[in-house]
């Protein structure tokens, strides 16, 4: 249960500061935390999110309230290269960064309660 975004028009960086947030949270605690970050990246891991959670409610046929991002990954995609006139005929570099997000979800388990009973410290 996975949604890619491939040649996000952002750069990994400031992605990374917006997943950090949402990394192992539920479904719709992470889409309620998203809705309010005032930021571009906000916006774009939303989709995402979305995207993969409804892979997961139709392909999987999945709860959605069971769901939790199980793996967040931000990587560099392929760089615009510009440049940019100096002084003297010269030019410098400017590198037009590009973002690949992918969302991987789970399923929630519940946790075994331990049978193990106490012994008496003597």
């Amino acid at each position: 249960m996975k949604a890619i975004l491939r040649q996000a028009r952002i750069s990994p960086t400031k992605v990374k500061i917006v997943a950090d947030m949402i990394r192992g949270k539920d479904v719709k605690q992470a889409l309620s935390i998203l809705k309010f970050t005032p930021k571009k990246a906000a916006k774009i891991l939303t989709k995402v999110v979305k995207s993969a959670a409804s892979n997961a409610e139709n392909n999987f046929k999945q709860d959605l309230s069971q769901l939790y991002i199980k793996e967040l990954i931000v990587n560099d995609g392929t760089m615009y290269k510009r440049s940019k006139p100096r002084s003297r005929g010269m030019s410098n570099p400017i590198l037009r960064r590009n973002t690949h997000v992918t969302v991987k979800l789970d399923v929630k388990t519940p946790k075994a309660e331990s049978t193990k009973e106490l012994k008496p410290k003597k």
